[in-house]
């Protein structure tokens, strides 16, 4: 009998067209969404399929952003060790692969959740997979900017997996990720700026210079710091999420002021991209940890 490997299917390369590590963090935020939205614990059949449904429109939309960028993933250092830039997989396969599950992510969401999310993930994918990536991304320096929205949808889909409604405080999550985006995405950019310039990507360093880049950098991490205040000053968390969101966004601004004053220091750029990460997943836990003890506290 064929093994796997001999009959040439890898699925070690499809999973890796899912982006599992970005998902990871897309799928929590909508988590957290899913929990902050009610006192208690959220419905679990909703809980479990909306995660799943959400899960494999994200892995979907990744697998599109694949297909889109293999031309140019091919001549960028980052990317170019990617399945289909390689030539482990094929086109046609991750197209299929790709439409499977945003399929079977519509059908999960539609019948098993309900259709608001549904709907809101289905323009959420084509806002990402299609419109920021075959559009947005080489046609404006505000790319990251406007295609950022999709990326940032992921609380209100798990708030209304739940809820079955959008109120203010998804909207509140969304715009902290909405904000957060551009300067985890120009450090990036800051520190690959050579390669996006090679792929003619207009990247914000790219057209209008590394020093403009690191002056939106630093003015977007104190919007940032701002805008995570505002959970605690509409009673939607309390002091435990403000002191630790108060202490991340303060070294979010550390990186970002150093990266607008040492000019120099080539591998600044990649240590604030790398934090941005972990900044995003610290915050949304807090939110959740903060959400539970001031309901403890309420009911005890």
């Amino acid at each position: 009998m064929k093994t796997i490997v001999e009959t040439g299917i890898n699925w070690r390369d499809y999973y890796e067209l899912t982006k599992p590590r970005v998902v990871i963090l897309i799928v929590f935020t909508a988590v957290v969404g899913m929990f902050l939205a009610v006192p208690g614990l959220p419905d679990i059949e909703k809980f479990i399929f909306g995660t799943i449904g959400i899960a494999m429109a994200a892995s979907s939309a990744a697998v599109f952003n694949h297909v889109l960028d293999a031309r140019i993933d091919i001549l960028m250092m980052r990317t170019r060790g990617r399945p289909l830039p390689q030539g482990r997989l094929t086109e046609k396969s991750a197209l299929i692969f790709a439409s499977v599950l945003c399929a079977l992510s519509m059908m999960i969401l539609w019948f098993l959740v309900n259709p608001l999310t549904a709907v809101l993930t289905f323009f959420s994918l084509i806002g990402y997979a299609l419109i920021y990536t075959a559009w947005l991304k080489r046609a404006t320096s505000q790319n990251i900017v406007i295609g950022g929205a999709a990326g940032a949808a992921p609380p209100i889909l798990g708030w209304t997996s739940i809820t079955n409604e959008v109120t203010s405080e998804p909207l509140l999550l969304f715009l902290i990720i909405f904000v957060w985006t551009p300067p985890h995405f120009w450090a990036l950019a800051i520190a690959r700026l050579e390669e996006y310039q090679k792929v003619e990507i207009p990247m914000l360093p790219v057209t209008h210079g590394v020093p403009y880049t690191r002056l939106n950098i630093l003015l977007y991490s104190i919007l940032l710091l701002l805008v995570t205040i505002l959970p605690y000053l509409i009673g939607m968390s309390g002091l435990i999420y403000l002191v630790v969101a108060v202490g991340l966004g303060i070294y979010f601004l550390y990186y970002a002021i150093r990266i607008y004053r040492e000019h120099n220091n080539e591998e600044l750029p990649m240590q604030m991209f790398w934090y941005s990460i972990s900044y995003l997943g610290y915050l949304f836990a807090i939110l959740l940890i903060d959400h539970y003890f001031i309901f403890r506290i309420t009911f005890s």
